[in-house]
């Protein structure tokens, strides 16, 4: 198959205006394509397409995808770079039709914009159905033409890194427990000679003084790990790290203070988190991106047991802080303080979380956008840029002290792990008990919980786990890697 991006036509006489792979196309078959494209109607808008069968011995099935304006660029009122988008959505639609038809290869035009093509192909075809015994047929995208290899590469590894997150959060907790998802990561990574794995147990997580994690950990029969990476990609191995934190919890049913029953089964992907940074360390070594990154992430279940946290217990952190748990379904934090104060141990150039911290953060910003909490103005504009260019939004929420006193003032222990006015700012004091135990200059919290599935918004991801913001992440270590070359 072959899929071909077709513009807009500024004019209303309707002319196709193709890619220059599409004109050369059209040049192979003496004009054919563009005149069964008049014939077919209207000019294509945006995101439809149309399907030419028996044009060209070596392409049985061609659809033409409308791209929508040709020289879309950056969109100040939507946050991101329009054509870029444009692309990837077109090119998914296109792919997904060639799936369709039960044609195992595709070949994509690169519509001025390889990387995003590539993107497009391999996020548009992704799905989980490991478990299924009828699975759909496997498409492999190839670039058309030979122009843009190395952009489309990139864009083919930017795409699997996301969707190693998608895979990771979809797959039911039975399947990836805290020791299979640590192992996933680590069999990952094992091809690459920069790259350590360390999968810390339960005896060194109580050695290390974690008791905030530990709490958490104790009401469920799985045991707790700890994963650490260390991507060594700096020419001077010894340069301070990015240090990427993430919140793995395996399974969430909110402890003793139980979840509804209606839609707990998501709750398999409340360690989008740590899938996100890891999966970002996975495709910064594949890139071999040159900076020092390390992975934190902390993995357990929440459960409900004889064993569980109570509401109104007191656990005490791993900077000696003690914290009330008010609420047991706000355990994420629990993990992340422990995870952070930890962090500080690497001398980080900047440390950056993710987490699907807050329902609370779904109800601010839906699914348009991951909120970013940053006491860093210069974290916060390579994170913002870095958004624009993948699509995967950021938008900065507000950190202030209004939010703190509402968290440390707490009637048995120096904070308490929910807001004093309960569900007032959720996502804002979530963000402000982290604030507690962290001292570094550069720390950024990312809440992922409005991010964390797609139902129809993003149009070329399927519906299901949406691996985000891993492309972002991505991006903004690169940005860091440049940085620090310059």
């Amino acid at each position: 198959g072959l899929v071909l991006g077709v513009y807009s036509s500024e004019k209303d006489d309707g002319a196709a205006q193709f890619t220059s792979a599409g004109d050369a196309f059209d040049r192979l078959v003496s004009g054919k394509l563009r005149e069964l494209l008049s014939l077919c109607g209207p000019p294509l808008k945006k995101g439809k397409t149309r399907i030419f069968h028996g044009l060209h011995q070596d392409f049985p099935s061609v659809v033409v995808v409308g791209l929508g304006k040709k020289n879309a660029g950056v969109n100040d009122q939507e946050n991101w770079n329009e054509g870029k988008e444009n692309i990837r959505a077109a090119v998914a639609v296109g792919c997904r039709q060639i799936q369709d038809l039960e044609i195992p290869c595709v070949e994509v035009d690169p519509c001025g914009d390889a990387q995003s093509a590539a993107e497009g192909a391999v996020l548009g075809l992704h799905e989980y159905n490991e478990l299924k015994q009828k699975k759909k047929p496997i498409v492999t995208p190839q670039l058309h033409g030979s122009a843009e290899s190395e952009a489309w590469q990139k864009g083919v590894t930017y795409a699997e890194g996301q969707n190693l997150a998608r895979y990771l959060m979809e797959a039911p907790a039975n399947y990836i427990t805290p020791i299979k998802f640590a192992e996933h990561i680590e069999q990952k990574l094992r091809s690459f000679s920069n790259v350590k794995v360390h999968i810390r147990p339960e005896s060194w997580i109580t050695t290390e003084q974690m008791g905030a994690f530990l709490s958490v950990a104790k009401g469920s029969t799985e045991p707790p790990i700890f994963l650490e990476i260390h991507y060594l990609g700096a020419a001077n191995t010894n340069d301070s790290p990015l240090v990427f934190v993430g919140k793995g919890v395996t399974f969430d049913s909110g402890g003793i203070s139980l979840k509804p029953s209606s839609g707990m089964d998501a709750m398999r992907a409340d360690m989008g988190g740590a899938a996100t940074i890891c999966s970002a360390i996975v495709t910064a070594a594949a890139l071999n991106l040159p900076l020092n990154i390390i992975g934190l992430a902390p993995l357990c279940e929440n459960m409900p047991s004889g064993k569980a946290n109570k509401p109104g217990d007191v656990v005490r952190a791993k900077n000696g802080k003690t914290i009330q748990v008010d609420n047991t379904d706000a355990e994420g934090r629990l993990l992340l303080a422990d995870a952070l104060c930890y962090a500080h141990n690497f001398n980080a150039r900047a440390i950056v979380n993710a987490a699907t911290l807050t329902g609370a953060m779904d109800v601010a910003l839906g699914s348009a956008a991951t909120g970013v909490f940053t006491n860093s103005s210069w974290l916060w504009t390579h994170l913002y840029e870095a958004s624009i260019l993948t699509g995967d939004r950021v938008w900065r929420m507000p950190l202030f002290e209004h939010y703190t006193k509402q968290v440390t003032d707490c009637p048995l222990a120096d904070v308490s792990n929910i807001g004093k006015y309960s569900r007032a700012g959720g996502a804002c004091t979530a963000a402000a008990f982290l604030k507690e135990f962290v001292t570094a200059s550069h720390w950024a919290h990312l809440d992922i919980a409005g991010v964390m599935s797609n139902k129809d918004e993003v149009p070329y991801l399927r519906k299901g786990m949406a691996g985000r913001p891993t492309r972002t992440l991505v991006e903004f270590a690169a940005r860091l890697s440049q940085d620090s070359h310059n």
